[in-house]
């Protein structure tokens, strides 16, 4: 999901993207712990989405708007 597709989202969409991402880590982390984890790429992935998401909440709660 790209930054625009994010910041369309209401907050409530946020927060639950938030809570899929956190667990989704979790869950790659314990599978490269065990030796199960074949896509390493993917623990990246999904850091930078759950970065973008919190920068989008922390905005928000600032009341930065984006322009452009």
């Amino acid at each position: 999901m790209k930054a625009k597709e994010i910041r369309e989202l209401s907050n409530d969409d946020l927060q639950i993207q938030l809570k899929d991402g956190r667990s989704e880590l979790f869950n790659l982390r314990f599978q490269m712990a065990t030796s199960q984890l074949d896509n390493t790429d993917r623990i990246r992935q999904v850091k930078k989405h759950t970065a973008r998401v919190l920068t989008e909440i922390r905005s928000r709660e600032l009341g930065i708007a984006k322009v452009g």
